[in-house]
Parts: structure tokens; C-alpha cells; sequence
């Protein structure tokens, strides 16, 4: 910790509009909290940034003193990515606010906001923008990492509806990157992770979603091979509007599920459709679930588009202990469905799980190279994390997810989701997730910030 003695702090106390929460403060440890609570950091400063100006004071104050940096969006960063012991967290979260242009179907989106606060505001007008399964999600953190989710397979990543953002770089000046100004810099920042500068806002191409068709459908954990070898093959024939993620699971005490089938180990897919629902229209489209075996359960009713995105939220509220991995899968072999099937069996915890997201469809319309995610010929997005609310269960969550992704992952395509790798990735990691993007993506690094001062992230050092 460099230069952060009480009167540099109290400068730049005076210097920001929002309040500068440091451990003296009775609010600190609710502040620098974070959804993951296996993190437990202590940064010497969180500036709560109410705009442009606390950034660009904020950046200033920490290249004069030398302090190192980190970003916070939604705080939803699994390595707790956003503190640094010691160091300054510069903290989005207060700016979270949505201005929707219903007529040109765009939306301006604050940095600390959350994908609940864009889903309710682009609703309003029958609009969305494909993103995430939980409203409590950060829009910063998901973006730039490249973001899927139950609109994937029809609107494709969150990143191919992004048209424009407000970054302050490194060097404290600001730029509006679009497809004709810094168009390298919105490249990067298409799923790019942190690497680049402080997004202040992002602009959204929004889609048309309202009331969206949701289904859960769950079957014996032992019938999970016999379950794969069938999604495997249906799901990426299927029409566009039907998104499916598979995963391995506990199935949850809660409605809808019935009482003898809660804490059971099961496999499922969540659907989400977003054809006509007139005329039993979902239930014909998901008819097809007894062909792997009967269901254990099935569950099919419309929903708006938000209430869906919010389903899992109290399930898994922040303050849990996370430890999560992933890799891409172009196919599910029989030898990882194998492994799924074991690792299923062997749930350490009841909110333990597995998820295949599908990053197909619509997501494969650009080319490998058209943005910084650089896994268009992925089939999958998978991810396996081990979840529990007790400290005490931190280390057989960790060793269970450690020993399922290494089984599976020698099936996989050899590289992650940016959002999903975890732990702080290391060199090796990191190219993998960017695979042929990695060289352009270190020149427009250094382009931008020369010298690694965003370096608080799935870091790419700038090429030399």
C-alpha cells in the first residue's frame, strides 16, 4: 500500500461527490462485501463512484499515489476480481440507472447496474437484451465477459447487442467507443473482460420479449447419461426460440417442485421459449421431453420475460460460498456425460450444481474473429459450481468442483468463459479463453492502457 495516509485519503474524500468508505467506517465490511462470500478482502479505500467525475478523480488519485486499483460493478465476480487487500476498489454500484428508447429500441445502462434494473425498464415496452439467469447480475461484469443466457439461442450473446460505451481509460480520458469511433476499443470490450478501461454506461440494441414460455423438467440423476445422448442432439436442431440449459442438480424445497422430490439429486433443463404460446403451444413444443424417459417432473406455464430472469435469486442470494469453473464444449461425448453423471451423483451440497448454458443459435451467426469472444463454434457453455452457506463446507465444495472439471474438461474444447474461470487465470488460462483473439486483443491493450494499470482481472498484459 503506497501513499495512503490519511490526508491523501481525506483529499480525495473532498474530491468525489460519493463517500470514500474506508475500515474506520461502520458501513466497510457491508460495502466492500461481495456476492461470493468465500472473499474476504480488505481494500484501504472503496470509492462509491456517483458518475464520470468520482472515476476520473478516483484513477487520478490512485496514478499519483500508486495504489493499485479494482473495478466493481455488480460485485458478482466469482475470484472476487473487485478488491484487492490494501488496495482501492472503485466502486460502479451507485450508478445504476436505464434510459430506454423505445423507438429506436436502444438502451443506456449505467455501469454498476444490474441486469434487474435493465430487465424492468426495457419490459415496460416489450424489450430485452439476451443476458444472464439472475436478475442480481451485474450488467458490467456479464458484458464484458461476453453474457448469455435464456435469450442466447434467439438474440445471441449480450455482446452482440451491444452498439456503443462510455470508457474512461487509463489515463483518466474519456472516449465513446462505437463501430465507427475506437472501433478496436468496443472489439475488445466485446467480451474482453476489464482489460480496457472503466465502462461508465453501455448502449443496448434491445429485441422484442414479453411473456416467454418457462418449463422445468427433471429426471433421476441416474438417467443423466440417457438424458444427455438426447438434449446432445435435440436442442441445437431445434428452432430458435427454444433455449434449454441442462444441468446436474438437488431439486430446490420450493414450489413448483412437489415435497417428495425435494433434495433429490436429479438432472434437468430449464426452458425458456419464446415463440406464440397460443393454443397449448409450449406444451406441444415440449412434448418431446419423454423421449430420453419419463420426467420425474415437469413444470410448464407462461411468465413475463423479468420473472423468469428473478427465479433464482432468493435460491441463491448473496452471502453463499461459491467456488466455480468452466470450460466450452462443442458436443457432450458419452465419456462426459459419463462424468456428469458420476459428479451428480457425488452433489456435495443441496445448491451444488453443473450447467450447460447453449451459446448456439443466433451466437454463431458472427464470425470467430468479430469480437473478442472467441468461441463462435462453441455448442455449450458449461460451468460447474459448488455452493453451500456454510464457511465450514468451503473446502469439499472446492475439491468436488476441482475434481469434476478435471475429469471433464479433457472432453471439453480446451478453453473457458472469461466469467467462468474462476480463480485469477493465469497466462495459459487466459489465452486458452481467447484462443486466436489473444495477440489483437494485447495490441488494443496497449493501445489503451500501456501500463497494465487495469491489471485487477483475467489479465492480458499489454503486447510489448
Amino acid at each position: 500500500m503506497i501513499g495512503m495516509d490519511a490526508t491523501a485519503l481525506d483529499n480525495l474524500r473532498e474530491a468525489l461527490r460519493g463517500p470514500l468508505v474506508t475500515p474506520q467506517d461502520a458501513e466497510y465490511d457491508e460495502i466492500r462485501s461481495v456476492y461470493n462470500a468465500m472473499i474476504d478482502r480488505r481494500p484501504a479505500a472503496i470509492a462509491r463512484c456517483t458518475g464520470t467525475a468520482d472515476v476520473r478523480t478516483t484513477i487520478a488519485f490512485a496514478r499519483q499515489t500508486g495504489v493499485e486499483v479494482a473495478v466493481r460493478g455488480g460485485g458478482h465476480s466469482g475470484p472476487g476480481l473487485c478488491l484487492i487487500d490494501g488496495g482501492l476498489t472503485l466502486d460502479l454500484s451507485p450508478t445504476r440507472w436505464v434510459r430506454v428508447d423505445p423507438v429506436n429500441r436502444t438502451a443506456q445502462v449505467g455501469g454498476g447496474s444490474l441486469l434487474g434494473d435493465l430487465d424492468h425498464e426495457t419490459h415496460t415496452f416489450g424489450l430485452g437484451v439476451p443476458a444472464g439467469i439472475n436478475s442480481t447480475t451485474g450488467v458490467g461484469g456479464l458484458t464484458l465477459g461476453g453474457g448469455h443466457g435464456h435469450l442466447t439461442r434467439k438474440y445471441g450473446l449480450t455482446i452482440d447487442s451491444l452498439v456503443a460505451a462510455d470508457v474512461v481509460l487509463a489515463d483518466g480520458s474519456v472516449v465513446t467507443t462505437t463501430e465507427k469511433e475506437h472501433p478496436d476499443l468496443l472489439w475488445a470490450l466485446r467480451g474482453g473482460g476489464g482489460n480496457f478501461g472503466v465502462v461508465t454506461s453501455f448502449t443496448f440494441r434491445l429485441h422484442p420479449v414479453h411473456t416467454v414460455g418457462v418449463a422445468a423438467t427433471v429426471w433421476p440423476v441416474e438417467q443423466t447419461q440417457d438424458v444427455l445422448r438426447w438434449y446432445r442432439e435435440f436442442l441445437p436442431a431445434a428452432p430458435e426460440d427454444l433455449n434449454g440449459f441442462f444441468a446436474v442438480m438437488a431439486v430446490p424445497p420450493a414450489p413448483p417442485f412437489p415435497e417428495p422430490l425435494h433434495g433429490r439429486k436429479v438432472c434437468a433443463v430449464i426452458w425458456c421459449y419464446t415463440g406464440g404460446l397460443e393454443g397449448g403451444r409450449l406444451d406441444d413444443v415440449l412434448s418431446v421431453v419423454n423421449d430420453p424417459a419419463p420426467p420425474a417432473f415437469h413444470f410448464a406455464t407462461p411468465m413475463p420475460y423479468p420473472a423468469l430472469q428473478t427465479m433464482f435469486d432468493e435460491l441463491v442470494p448473496k452471502g453463499l460460498q461459491w467456488y466455480w469453473r468452466g470450460d466450452f464444449f462443442d458436443t457432450v461425448s458419452d465419456e462426459a456425460a459419463a462424468v456428469h453423471e458420476r459428479f451428480g451423483r457425488e452433489l456435495p451440497t443441496g445448491l451444488s450444481t453443473m450447467h450447460l448454458y447453449p451459446v448456439d443459435g443466433a451466437a454463431h451467426d458472427a464470425a470467430p474473429g468479430e469480437t473478442a469472444w472467441a468461441y463462435r463454434d462453441a455448442t455449450w457453455s458449461g460451468v460447474i459450481a459448488g455452493i453451500d452457506p456454510d464457511p465450514a463446507n468451503a473446502g469439499l465444495i472446492r475439491q468436488w468442483c476441482v475434481d469434476y472439471w478435471s475429469a471433464l474438461h479433457p472432453h471439453s474444447m480446451g478453453g473457458a468463459y472469461v466469467n467462468f474461470l474462476g480463480e485469477s487465470g493465469d497466462t495459459d488460462s487466459v489465452r486458452a479463453t481467447y484462443r486466436d483473439n489473444y495477440a489483437r486483443l494485447a495490441a488494443v491493450k496497449h493501445t489503451y492502457d500501456p501500463d497494465n494499470f487495469f491489471h485487477a482481472n483475467q489479465n492480458i498484459p499489454p503486447a510489448a
